[in-house]
């Protein structure tokens, strides 16, 4: 197809690009090729991929094509390509989690959400880059190489999931799935000018998950528009006996949510502005697009008032004793012994066990991954346990306490997704406190199991795109997707359209 044909079809949303399919007016082998066909272009500039699925992708499209052609009833994405974070299993299509520790290993099974999107008849384009083991919050600490943000490639995407959200920003991909243990979908959404979704804990299977920390790890939506994250949502979720903490109920009705708040009535809704997620430590900027986009909330006659949640202070550090806690645990595994990558002492070392899981693992893991093995070992080992990980938990009781009162005030919460635009590389990779700060206001989400949305609030004045977090109560995700469609839609009107249209685009020849 020409050019323009391609990005014409591209810049769709997966929404409409359903609805083309459905109505037989593209087929799933067009959309998947045009695909193709930016990632081609946009690779050497971007790195989003680690493994283009192309053959796969087109034979599942054909396979969708055929149905379609028989008339058989379709799921509501059908025919509508899909880019999947690196942390997610792959049954054929190898899967790494950005790291030299897995290279090379092919799944002999897939994640419940992958068995959800081949059922759905979604082909996957292929395996999206992250931070190692989805530890960071730019995805500069991946084995592989950075992924870029194609709003400026000097900039980082966001963490972890910086490759999905860069995907999806630039094009690649109408769709992504992450996983968010911290904010990593919806920083990088904030960073990308994309929509990212943390479901509520338990919403949507972690069986093929990667396990990161596994109390607070989720797979949720990476998309371009609230109505795409929602039909995303409502396709991989819903209860998988496979997974112990799956909440036992089906998906929420989150599409017929994100349909009525298009309408832009918000009548009756009371929004609560996080007291300690504002102010000191939020760029100019941020803060600017921020209380702009409250002004659309109350404009669509939305009642906003402050609301404090006191315990916030202490989030952060009850989340870093608890992240690699949990990461020490579950990244015991990759011991050499089992599966990837396996390193023998040199000669002149005994050829032990003890030596053998030494050597691998220093092979193996990059620095942030060992950095955060070696604060979770403490924080786990005899004479400090209760004082770390045991007040950690506390503090973590406290914070879901704090939400639960909220919640009884208003119907959602609002805060800025990070306290500033994407930085630039190497600009906080030499300090770790720094970069861990920037998870400030979408760590909470986490650490109380609540549901959480970034999408797109505009640009700061340095040209980079903004992010709106809304956090609704727990199994309450559809609360999510009203006011999210209202705000999106009343900021197109404010900005004359969606915010990736100030992108420029080289790989489009635009």
């Amino acid at each position: 197809m020409d050019t323009q044909t391609r990005n014409n079809l591209v810049q769709l949303s997966a929404a409409q690009m359903a609805e083309k399919f459905k109505a037989g007016e593209v087929s799933s082998r067009e959309l998947v090729d045009a695909h193709l066909d930016v990632i081609e272009s946009a690779e050497p500039q971007i790195n989003a991929f680690l493994k283009v699925s192309a053959d796969v992708a087109r034979e599942q499209a054909d396979a969708i094509d055929a149905k379609r052609a028989a008339g058989e009833e379709l799921a509501p994405l059908a025919g509508v390509p899909i880019a999947i974070k690196d942390m997610i299993v792959t049954k054929g299509i190898e899967t790494t989690a950005a790291s030299k520790i897995l290279e090379g290993w092919i799944p002999p099974y897939d994640a419940t959400v992958i068995t959800k999107l081949k059922q759905a008849g979604m082909p996957i384009l292929g395996k999206t880059n992250l931070d190692e083991f989805a530890q960071g919050s730019s995805t500069e600490h991946s084995a592989y190489g950075n992924t870029n943000n194609p709003w400026d490639t000097e900039r980082v995407p966001g963490g972890s999931g910086g490759g999905s959200a860069a995907a999806v920003g630039a094009f690649e991909a109408p769709l992504a799935l992450g996983t968010d243990t911290g904010g990593s979908i919806r920083q990088p959404g904030a960073f990308t000018g994309t929509v990212g979704v943390k479901p509520t804990y338990g919403g949507v299977s972690r069986f093929g998950a990667i396990a990161m920390a596994s109390s607070l790890d989720q797979i949720g939506p990476v998309t371009r528009t609230v109505l795409d994250s929602a039909l995303l949502q409502e396709t991989i979720g819903g209860h998988d006996p496979k997974d112990s903490t799956s909440i036992p109920s089906p998906a929420p009705a989150m599409v017929s949510a994100a349909l009525e708040g298009q309408k832009r009535d918000l009548s009756g809704m009371k929004v609560g502005l996080i007291k300690e997620l504002s102010g000191d430590g939020f760029d100019e900027g941020v803060s600017q697009r921020f209380t702009e986009a409250v002004e659309e909330l109350k404009a669509m006659g939305a009642e906003v008032v402050e609301v404090s949640l006191p315990h916030l202070k202490y989030a952060l550090g009850a989340y870093y004793v608890i992240m690699p806690s949990e990461v020490s645990s579950n990244l015991a595994r990759y011991d050499g012994m089992r599966y990837g990558l396996r390193v023998m002492p040199p000669e002149g070392v005994p050829a032990t066990a003890a030596n053998m899981m030494a050597y691998t693992r220093e092979a193996g893991f990059g620095d942030e991954v060992k950095r955060r093995i070696i604060l979770g070992t403490y924080a786990l080992s005899a004479g400090y346990y209760d004082a770390w990980y045991g007040s950690a938990q506390k503090v973590r009781t406290l914070i879901i306490a704090d939400f639960n009162k909220a919640f009884e005030q208003v119907d959602v919460l609002v805060s800025p997704t990070a306290p500033s635009t994407a930085f630039k590389f190497g600009e906080k990779s030499a300090d770790p406190l720094s970069m861990y700060l920037g998870d400030i206001a979408t760590i909470p989400a986490n650490l109380a199991g609540v549901p959480a949305i970034s999408i797109p609030a505009g640009l700061s004045e340095d040209g980079m795109p903004v992010g709106f977090q809304f956090i609704a109560p727990q199994q309450h995700d559809e609360v999510l997707y009203k006011p999210a469609a209202a705000l999106e839609a009343a900021l197109e009107d404010k900005w004359n359209g969606p915010v990736w249209q100030w992108m420029t685009t080289p790989w489009l020849g635009e």
